[in-house]
C-alpha cells in the first residue's frame, strides 16, 4: 500500500473512531455511591446520552487491595439494553454479611458500555467503562461523615531525611482529597508546601513528603485541603499541626 493510501486509511479510521465516541457515552447520576445501613439496597441511575441503543454491563469490584476478596453485593440488572437518550435504574443489593460494622468499607462500582456490532468490519470499537467509589456505611457509627475530614490529625515528621506530613484518620469514615494534594502554610508571606495525599481509610495513618520544605521543625502551621463529600462536592478544611 502506498504511503498516501495508508495515510488516508488511518485518517478515515480515526475520524470513524472519533465520530463513534462523540455519539456514544454513558453517564451516572453521581461521582460516588453511599450505601447506608440499615437499608438493604441503594440505587444509581445510568443514562445513555447517545442516539443508538447500547448494552450496559455493571458489577462491583473490590478496592485495589485484595483483588481476590469476596464482594458481598449484587447488581440488578447486571446487563441491560439501553435505548438512545434513555435511562436505567441500577439496584445495588447488600447480601447482609461479611463487612465490618464499626467502620466504612469501600468498593468500586463499574458500569461499562458495550457498543453494538459495527457495520464496517474495519471499524475500531471501544468499550467505555466508568468506575465510581461505592462506600458501605454501617448503621450507628460514631459522629457523622461530614466531620471526618475535620478530625484528621496532622504533624510534621522526617522521612528519609526529608520533611513530611503524617496524617491519621481517627474516624470511622473514609476521607477523600480533591486533586490528591494538601497544602501546608507556615506563614502569611511564604508560599505553601504541597504533599501528595490519597484517600485515607478509617484508622489509617499515611506519611507524605512535603515538596521543597526545609528541615523538620515543630511550630505553628496550617494544613489546607478540599475534602470530597457524599454528594461529590468540595468542603474546604483548614487544620492546625499537632506538633
Amino acid at each position: 500500500m502506498k504511503a498516501s493510501s495508508l495515510t488516508r486509511t488511518v485518517f478515515a479510521s480515526a475520524m470513524m473512531l472519533f465520530a463513534s465516541m462523540a455519539s456514544a457515552g454513558i453517564t451516572l447520576d453521581g461521582t460516588r455511591v453511599v450505601f447506608a445501613a440499615p437499608a438493604k439496597e441503594t440505587s444509581v441511575i445510568v443514562r445513555n446520552q447517545g442516539s443508538n441503543d447500547i448494552m450496559v454491563q455493571s458489577w462491583v469490584e473490590p478496592n485495589s487491595n485484595g483483588a481476590d476478596a469476596d464482594v458481598p453485593f449484587a447488581i440488578t440488572p447486571p446487563l441491560v439494553r439501553l435505548g438512545g437518550k434513555k435511562q436505567q435504574v441500577l439496584r445495588i443489593l447488600y447480601l447482609g454479611q461479611g463487612l465490618p460494622t464499626n467502620k466504612e468499607s469501600v468498593f468500586w462500582l463499574a458500569v461499562q458500555e458495550i457498543p453494538q456490532k459495527a457495520k464496517n468490519e474495519n471499524a475500531l470499537q471501544i468499550a467505555i467503562r466508568q468506575r465510581v467509589k461505592l462506600f458501605y456505611r454501617p448503621a450507628n457509627l460514631p459522629d457523622i461523615a461530614a466531620n471526618a475530614a475535620k478530625s484528621l490529625q496532622w504533624k510534621l515528621v522526617e522521612q528519609g531525611g526529608k520533611t513530611a506530613l503524617s496524617v491519621t484518620n481517627p474516624s470511622a469514615y473514609h476521607v477523600s482529597f480533591s486533586g490528591s494534594t494538601v497544602k501546608l502554610r507556615t506563614g502569611k508571606d511564604t508560599a505553601p508546601y504541597t504533599a501528595a495525599m490519597e484517600m485515607l481509610a478509617p484508622g489509617a495513618t499515611r506519611v507524605a513528603v512535603l515538596k521543597g520544605a526545609p528541615g523538620v521543625r515543630s511550630g505553628a502551621g496550617l494544613v489546607e485541603f478540599d475534602s470530597i463529600n457524599d454528594y461529590g462536592g468540595l468542603d474546604r478544611v483548614t487544620s492546625k499541626l499537632s506538633n
